[in-house]
């Protein structure tokens, strides 16, 4: 049976790409931080999927976290790097402790999980990243959460040639606007949400089952030989 760890999955894309995975056959576990999210998440998903604490600010608990996957699955064949945050915030307003917060959750974090469980992957494998649509269409308060973002497509080409050899094939999905607890969390109103949705030509917001849909593709053998490639997830936006 293949296996998948998806790093932030136990909410919103996360969660719905690890059902599509495991529709997919996969065996598959996932990470969280929130107690709350981690607790509905075993109450909710299959209890086939492995579901671990795991702050990925932290390389200590990232440590664990490898060594508890290795302990169960042993090797993996799909790395979907999907923690993250979005705190929409003027230039102006951004601090020191808000930098080094979203810089650690969305770029450090990333990268050194991935640095982690290379030791892990089958040659073959696919690794997936979420980036997001606001890094090349710019989103006004996201100069930072699109930095970081941004980040991760930045070193795409570069890691694509360093993991050839073996065949790993890295890959980015861009969502949109997707209709996930965030928008709820930073508290956006109904006209602004309104507003957004006049903007996408397909005149709605996207599902997080589209997007886990995309990512169980990447992650499947009929992606084989994309390597290196943006999929953006976003209506048309």
């Amino acid at each position: 049976m293949p296996t998948a760890l998806i790093i932030g999955g136990t909410t919103g894309i996360g969660r719905a790409t690890a059902l599509a995975l495991r529709r997919c056959g996969f065996d598959v576990a996932v990470t969280g931080r929130n107690p709350d999210s981690i607790a509905a998440a075993r109450r909710e998903l299959p209890e086939e999927v492995l579901v671990i604490r795991c702050d990925a600010r932290s390389l200590s608990e990232t440590d664990a976290m490898i060594e508890t996957v290795r302990e169960r699955f042993g090797t993996l064949d799909a790395l979907f790097l999907n923690a993250g945050v979005s705190r929409p915030a003027a230039i102006a307003d951004v601090t020191e402790a808000s930098f080094d917060d979203q810089v650690d959750i969305n770029f450090k974090g990333q990268y050194f999980t991935l640095q982690k469980a290379l030791p892990l992957l089958r040659d073959g494998a696919s690794v997936i990243l979420t980036v997001g649509a606001g890094v090349s269409r710019g989103i006004a308060g996201g100069s930072l959460t699109s930095a970081t973002r941004g980040a991760l497509l930045a070193m795409m080409p570069s890691l694509v040639l360093e993991l050839a050899p073996r065949r790993i094939r890295i890959n980015a999905v861009s969502p949109g606007a997707v209709d996930t607890p965030i928008w709820d969390k930073l508290g956006v109103p109904e006209d602004a949400r309104a507003a957004t949705r006049a903007g996408i030509p397909f005149g709605r917001f996207g599902t997080s089952d589209e997007v886990g849909e995309v990512v169980a593709f990447l992650a499947s053998d009929a992606a084989a030989y994309i390597t290196g490639q943006e999929v953006a997830v976003a209506g048309g936006w």
